[in-house]
């Protein structure tokens, strides 16, 4: 597992001090308080402690240490963030969406293999799993207790329990037989 996990990217600065606007890319300004610093690559590279961080609409508007001027907040415009995965905690049984990339798809009931997971995305009130099947396919999941029953990223692997359709074509080949 990564160590250092996306936080967001700068898209332009706010103000003269040197204050930027963040494209939160986690779980929000909240998060990355807690976490209290970030770093220049996904190696680590350059640490910034957070001095402030605000929210703004959906983005955060984020003070660096040694970053006091509209100059140096420039510079670093287009800049993605990383935060270091000790430096923050998530609740049992919550994962890093990084963590859960690659994961394979397994019915919980029979062990049938659907694919690999190639997103999670947060369009509203639950996530949207994309699994790529091995045939080249993709279906989508809500990511829900009646269809998710275990994630479990240090062994690569996630369970369902999908209803007919949801990860292969059954359905709509029972369907063409009426």
């Amino acid at each position: 597992m990564q160590q250092y996990l996306e936080a967001g990217k700068v898209v332009t600065t706010h103000g003269v001090r040197g204050e930027m606007k963040l494209e939160l890319w986690c779980d929000g300004v909240d998060f990355l308080k807690k976490a209290g610093r970030l770093y220049a690559s996904a190696k680590g590279g350059k640490c910034y402690n957070i001095t402030s961080i605000r929210p703004q609409g959906q983005m955060a508007l984020l003070q660096l240490e040694g970053v006091n001027d509209m100059d140096a907040a420039r510079a670093l415009r287009g800049q993605v963030f990383y935060f270091d995965r000790s430096d923050a905690t998530l609740p049992e049984g919550r994962w890093y969406v990084a963590d859960l990339i690659g994961c394979e798809v397994r019915d919980a009931d029979t062990g049938k293999v659907y694919g690999v997971v190639t997103s999670v995305d947060h369009p509203g009130a639950q996530d949207i799993y994309t699994v790529k099947s091995p045939s080249g396919k993709e279906y989508m999941f809500p990511g829900v207790d009646a269809f998710l029953k275990e994630r479990n990223p240090p062994e690569g692997y996630i369970l369902v329990t999908p209803i007919p359709g949801l990860l292969d074509d059954d359905f709509d080949s029972e369907r063409e037989e009426e």
